[in-house]
């Protein structure tokens, strides 16, 4: 899928955006209080999810006024009818991994994406603790950058031979779904990891795939997602789909696996491990 907008003016812009919003949420990050609340659904809340939503959404509407914004932060006051009305509009995670934010780990994110027609074909993922950024777009691959270094393309490990099959999963969620996913494959070694730098690692060769069959929000897995694909992945829900967006009156994704490997059949041990 061709993304119709200019990739060249915009890709720089939302890069210099995402790392305004960085700064923002280093400074909280160097304090002594969060001041952590909790939502209804008992996820925390800190000064810096707040931070970040307030930068990335008046920026993306200054920078592209004709398209909405469905943020983790103003998602409540969306209605279902309202935004399935969407075509493309950007969603936004302004702090994905705040449970890592808390414990000073490190492993905590910004995600922007631009999706189309269900699909994300732009992302962004943006990691502040280390000045690292993954972009990925439809049609045009994937990169990362450290700081100002020059930016280095990726692409996904592929098949898995004489070795161990690498499975990321959540920091905070590790165990469980995955013991019976991992045993069905056989040969393997587990990394644990926060946010969405579980799509990144995959992406970047560094992982072969990850499950996940908790709930997930869009806004957690949608540009990842685009960097996943664009580094020669896939994402797909357990019928094999790929995984879409603003497709259905929740925001709860299904449950779903990030491959980095397109020869390996992983969903046969994925429903069976469900």
């Amino acid at each position: 899928m061709k993304v119709s907008f200019d990739h060249t003016r915009l890709a720089g812009a939302l890069e210099r955006l995402v790392g305004e919003a960085a700064r923002a949420i280093l400074h909280i990050y160097g304090e002594d209080d969060f001041q952590v609340s909790h939502k209804d659904d008992e996820s925390p809340l800190t000064a810096a999810d707040l931070a970040s939503h307030r930068l990335l959404t008046d920026g993306l509407r200054e920078l592209t006024p004709e398209l909405p914004v469905l943020s983790e932060e103003n998602a409540s006051r969306i209605t279902t009818a309202e935004r399935r009305a969407w075509q493309r509009y950007w969603l936004v995670d302004p702090l994905d991994g705040t449970k890592e934010f808390i414990k000073r780990n490190g492993e905590f994110t910004i995600n922007v994406a631009l999706v189309e027609f269900g699909r994300p074909v732009f992302g962004i993922v943006h990691v502040p603790v280390t000045g690292t950024t993954y972009l990925g777009a439809a049609g045009r691959g994937a990169t990362r950058q450290v700081g100002d270094r020059d930016p280095l393309g990726l692409h996904v490990a592929g098949a898995v031979r004489d070795r161990p099959v690498r499975i990321v999963g959540s920091r905070s969620h590790a165990g469980g779904e995955l013991e019976g996913f991992a045993a069905e494959l056989g040969k393997h070694e587990f990394l644990a990891v926060g946010s969405s730098l579980k799509f990144c690692l995959v992406a970047e060769g560094g992982a072969d795939v990850y499950l996940r069959l908790k709930p997930t929000s869009e806004w957690d897995t949608a540009a990842g997602q685009a960097v996943l694909e664009a580094a020669g992945g896939s994402v797909t829900d357990l019928a094999g789909h790929p995984l879409r967006y603003n497709a259905r009156d929740t925001l709860i994704n299904p449950g779903f696996i990030a491959s980095g490997d397109l020869s390996r059949d992983y969903l046969t041990a994925a429903r069976n491990a469900a």
